[in-house]
């Protein structure tokens, strides 16, 4: 079992708060191997409502195997465009 902090943003936190899943730094236990993706899905987001998935502050796959003590932030869309790449959500084109 691994231990994460949880958290989420913007309308996210209203499908969470709908099934009484804490969602502001929030402790959670999952399995050894789980991936943002398995959250994503077990919490029942359906594709393109979790945009950016953020693992101690960095932005990173969806399928990056968690390790105990990570912070975890699932990001919808709709973070405007400057701050999209100040994130690190989209890489400057070159």
């Amino acid at each position: 079992m691994i231990k994460i902090t949880f958290n989420a943003f913007s309308f996210l936190r209203k499908k969470l708060k709908e099934q009484n899943i804490p969602y502001v730094e929030a402790p959670m236990e999952f399995s050894d191997g789980y991936t943002p993706q398995d959250i994503i899905e077990k919490f029942g987001f359906k594709d393109g409502e979790v945009e950016a998935v953020f693992i101690n502050r960095k932005v990173q796959s969806k399928d990056t195997i968690l390790k105990d003590g990570d912070r975890i932030a699932l990001l919808p869309p709709g973070t405007p465009g400057s701050y999209r790449l100040i994130l690190g959500i989209k890489k400057v084109e070159q």
